[in-house]
């Protein structure tokens, strides 16, 4: 599906914009944000461990609703995001299972180290100075030709996002998507045309969700308020330097299937690729007078939401760079205390520069603000994770070494918020943190 060979462009499999340009998909649903310990919104992702939940998102008026649904259902069939090639991993172990053909087998073992300031007052491995933990443990099994194809992902994970409390692989896997976070079946019947029925990655944003598949470790504060993986159908076509793909899902992983989202891509020449995302939720609110969800993360409401975004890629030579802006409304939701409709919008520059063969460095700079003023009863604060009206950014770079199937790589990142009480921290009012991060492993 999407982690393993770079296709063109210089997008690989594991990012949506990659799967597209090979036939296949791209849906990883990027969550809410988990500040200080406080799990910010509908996050189906890592969750700081012993976080409490706030609530926010929307309902949506009649009118609202009606004007969102002509919007989306434009944007349906023309939507597409683009991505960033992370590690390469190695061709993939072949064998022949039977009635099934011939198996693709891939796999990720991988840890990672870090020390941050600023350490929230939470416990666990978010309150900690200095720690280590697992970042992927999976095993990767497809079949890729035929009628009849899937693609199964099991194992442990982490999530590691900067700004974002640190929680442990065995946290992340039990509470977001379980042990086998992306699997489905795809039915190819010609080479420009396919449709995925299961647990797919996201089609919005430039960045993937497990640390292998992106430039640098941690993930940014845009992909933080993205889907990362959906239940669902996606429908994939392809033609000439056109790729579009548009899925019916459960968005942030809500169990409830009133999403629809897509995206369209087009190359304008080997070097300058163009793309567009977007989708929300078609269907009602969260409920009424209370959260009817049955995924617990959506009480905020962040599943109804709608997400739009702009991504232009230049690959050539040892450069790859990926400059995108994002939108996202959150309507108006009583039943859920949310009283007002607000929004947030963020721009992000991702980097790669090819040294040698063997050695790259990657860089991510990113700007995130929400509307709104504190206590105003609107939600795009507690979504972006830093308060109503505030704004943050953020400088990660990543220097990385990979020889066939072994990396390792250095992080530094820097984030800082403005117009804020504060995100972390004892106290919880520091307005800024530093990590240095270490990653290291091997992949087959």
């Amino acid at each position: 599906m999407f982690w393993e060979r770079q296709v063109a462009l210089g997008f690989t499999q594991n990012h949506p914009l990659g799967q597209v340009l090979s036939g296949g998909r791209a849906e990883i649903c990027r969550s809410g944000p988990v500040f200080m310990g406080i799990k910010l919104f509908g996050m189906n992702h890592a969750e700081g461990e012993g976080d409490f939940m706030l609530r926010k998102e929307a309902m949506k008026s009649t009118r609202g609703r009606m004007v969102r649904v002509s919007v989306l259902a434009i944007l349906a069939g023309m939507l597409a995001p683009a991505a960033h090639a992370g590690l390469s991993l190695p061709g993939p172990l072949t064998f022949g299972a039977g009635p099934l053909g011939s198996l693709d087998v891939q796999g990720v073992a991988s840890a990672y180290g870090f020390y941050q300031d600023n350490v929230p007052a939470v416990s666990g491995l978010a309150g900690k100075h200095a720690a280590a933990d697992i970042s992927n443990g999976m095993v990767i099994v497809q079949k890729e030709s035929g009628l009849v194809q899937f693609y199964l992902q099991a194992g442990a994970y982490s999530f590691p996002t900067v700004g974002v409390p640190f929680a442990s692989a065995g946290s992340v896997t039990g509470t977001d998507f379980g042990a086998l976070p992306v699997g489905y079946v795809k039915i190819v019947p010609d080479s420009s045309f396919s449709v995925e029925i299961g647990k797919l990655p996201t089609l919005f944003g430039a960045e993937s969700g497990f640390t292998y598949q992106n430039i640098n470790i941690q993930r940014g504060l845009l992909w933080n308020v993205e889907p990362v993986v959906s239940r669902g159908i996606q429908f994939n076509y392809s033609s000439g330097p056109l790729t579009a793909s548009v899925s019916w899902n459960d968005g942030y992983y809500s169990n409830r299937y009133n999403w629809i989202s897509g995206l369209v891509s087009y190359a304008l020449d080997s070097a300058n690729t163009v793309s567009f995302y977007g989708g929300g939720n078609l269907g009602g609110g969260g409920g009424a007078g209370s959260n009817s969800y049955s995924n617990a993360n959506i009480a905020d409401g962040a599943n109804d939401s709608d997400m739009y975004g702009v991504i232009y890629s230049y690959s050539s030579g040892p450069w790859t760079v990926t400059p995108y802006v994002q939108y996202m409304y959150i309507p108006a939701q009583p039943g859920l205390g949310i009283t007002k409709a607000s929004d947030n919008w963020g721009a992000s520059v991702l980097a790669n520069y090819s040294i040698t063969g063997a050695v790259s460095l990657g860089g991510r700079v990113e700007y995130l603000a929400a509307s709104g003023t504190p206590g105003d009863g609107s939600a795009a604060g507690s979504i972006t994770g830093f308060g109503n009206g505030a704004a943050a950014w953020t400088f990660t770079v990543t220097p990385t070494y990979q020889s066939g199937g072994f990396f390792a790589r250095a992080e530094l990142s820097y984030v800082r918020a403005a117009r804020t009480a504060g995100f972390t921290g004892f106290s919880g009012t520091n307005k800024s943190q530093f990590r240095g991060l270490l990653e290291t492993g091997f992949m087959f």
